[in-house]
């Protein structure tokens, strides 16, 4: 078996879900094609065995030695080849449903994270969440279904001219019936999908709620809202379970059609078949070999409905993939280049020097917090990075010299040390010395397994002082060509931010780096600072002398203090 998944998925043919799943197809067109095959010659020998069964029968009621152990041999042969192409028929299945599932997911993924910030601004958290759940199954499924559905259209061929040849009325009541149960269950086809589609978007509602519960549970216990959200989950959890039932009633009734239909054919082809033996038109042999087909047919046919209904849950769900396959960022970036150099923003004034550890004090936080955006090509700006214009340089470009992190972040299951190390290059000293300036070092010593201890989602094991002290360690071992911190010490004690203040200046030494924050304790360690009222700079200066000269300055930094 080959390994799963592929390193890259190739790039999607998202105009339409038929030509998604067209396009899936063609990516493993290999060894869709192998399984095919495998999946008709697997149908072909149970569809020649009642042929066989019957000329054995013949052999037996005719007294002839010779022709049974010939008919016998042929019959042992053909369920080795059965068992044979059974068995890669199925292994072939589970490749083709595993690839297609696995590269829907490597597509999703990168374009969430192409997409960053743009994606939970278009998609709710659950209809994401839902698509990783049921969609890639059933676009699995719509590829697994490919290889039994288009043998057992070649079986049902085969049986059919096996019966025209033999008789005439039988096989056309074959011919003409098969068509007409697939009609017939056609109309339950569409309601159930139609329930099916409102099930997944309530689900995905619920997931919404309950990712929102689970992310809020502890400010919910503070103001006692518990008990609320827990209700209103339980209103939506009970709307999913009554779109379940109605699901599984349309579904039952495709489930006895199946049944059904495919024995009033059974009963047909044997009544018929009865009739004309007893008239002596076909031979007992014959009359048995007509029956199993009979019974034969009931795999072909409910194979042939369960491609129906697996390749319009598979249609479906691609709809869904190609909505988020299709969503375009927001911020795109050019194809220019720069040398790096000074980082401006020309809307509000803030300029980052080279090398240089630079603050910025705004009067309102959401100004800083602005700039931020602006400097780290989050939000359109005027902004030069060096002589080029920052919006003209490549976004991967960009996301690889500039970092902005601010305490949105968040902290992913796993290993600590590879949640801190994401590019896993750095070296033991380095992380000790990113853990240092941070003050993050007794956060490690408590846990069980020091690195080595798993973080649960979110890094819900940790204090908000924790978890901002881990982002900072991240991003120092990120090591940026221009780093820029939004409150990088809004959570912690004054005692620890003194001492990351006095720490970051020296782990970023000669590199640029810009902290957003009003703390005294962290201005008075930076080489400069600008200070930002109404979004435009009014001063600048180190901390001291602007304490003394801006009056404004005093009294945002003095308010903080307090």
């Amino acid at each position: 078996m080959r390994s799963l998944p592929e390193a890259d998925p190739g790039v999607p043919d998202i105009r339409s879900p038929l030509r998604y799943l067209w396009w899936t197809a063609r990516r493993q067109g290999a060894p869709l094609l192998a399984g095919i095959g495998f999946a008709t010659l697997w149908w072909l020998v149970q569809a020649l065995m009642p042929a066989v069964l019957g000329k054995g029968i013949e052999a037996v009621t005719a007294k002839d030695t010779g022709a049974l152990l010939r008919w016998a041999s042929i019959l042992f042969a053909l369920g080795l080849v059965q068992a044979f192409t059974g068995i890669m028929r199925h292994r072939m299945a589970v490749y083709n449903w595993l690839a297609a599932a696995y590269r829907t997911v490597q597509l999703t993924a990168r374009q969430a994270a192409r997409l960053g910030a743009t994606l939970p601004k278009r998609l709710s958290t659950g209809e994401v969440v839902s698509v990783g759940n049921s969609d890639i199954a059933h676009i699995g499924g719509s590829m697994d279904i490919l290889l039994r559905g288009i043998g057992s259209v070649v079986a049902i061929v085969t049986v059919t001219v096996i019966l025209i040849s033999t008789s005439l009325p039988l096989g056309l009541l074959v011919l003409f019936g098969v068509p007409l149960m697939a009609v017939a269950v056609g109309p339950v086809l569409r309601p159930l999908h139609r329930r099916q589609a409102r099930q997944r978007e309530l689900t995905g509602d619920l997931s919404t709620r309950a990712a929102d519960i689970v992310a809020g549970l502890r400010v919910l216990r503070g103001i006692g809202g518990e008990q609320v959200f827990a209700e209103r989950y339980r209103a939506e959890s009970q709307r999913v379970r009554q779109a379940g039932v109605r699901v599984a009633g349309v579904e039952s009734v495709l489930e006895g059609a199946q049944i059904v239909l495919p024995g009033l054919l059974i009963a047909l082809v044997t009544g018929i078949g009865a009739s004309f033996a007893v008239a002596g038109e076909i031979p007992t042999g014959q009359l048995v070999a007509f029956y199993l087909y009979a019974v034969f047919l009931i795999g072909p046919m409910r194979t042939l409905t369960e491609m129906a209904d697996r390749l319009t849950k598979g249609h479906v769900a691609a709809g869904r993939v190609i909505r988020i396959l299709s969503i375009q960022p927001e911020i795109t970036g050019g194809a220019g280049s720069s040398a790096g150099g000074v980082l401006r923003d020309s809307y509000s004034g803030v300029t980052l020097q080279p090398g240089c550890l630079t603050a910025i004090a705004a009067n309102a936080p959401e100004d800083a917090i602005a700039i931020a955006d602006r400097l780290g090509r989050y939000a359109d700006g005027d902004v030069m990075f060096g002589a080029a214009e920052l919006s003209r340089l490549p976004i991967e470009e960009v996301r690889s010299r500039i970092l902005v992190a601010d305490n949105s972040a968040r902290l992913f299951s796993g290993r600590l040390r590879d949640e801190l190390d994401v590019r896993g290059e750095a070296s033991d000293e380095e992380l000790r010395q990113a853990l240092h300036a941070a003050c993050a070092e007794d956060i490690v010593e408590a846990l069980p397994d020091g690195l080595s201890s798993v973080v649960a989602e979110g890094g819900r094991e940790f204090s908000g002082g924790q978890q901002q002290r881990l982002r900072l360690v991240r991003a120092l071992l990120a090591d940026p060509e221009v780093l820029i911190l939004v409150e990088p010490t809004s959570a912690v004690d004054a005692h620890s931010e003194a001492r990351i203040a006095e720490r970051l200046a020296k782990a970023r030494a000669g590199k640029t780096t810009l902290v957003c924050t009003t703390s005294p304790l962290v201005l008075d360690r930076t080489d400069h600072v600008v200070y930002v009222e109404d979004g435009r700079v009014l001063a600048e200066g180190t901390h001291r002398q602007l304490l003394d000269d801006s009056l404004e300055y005093a009294a945002t930094v003095t308010r903080e203090e307090g």
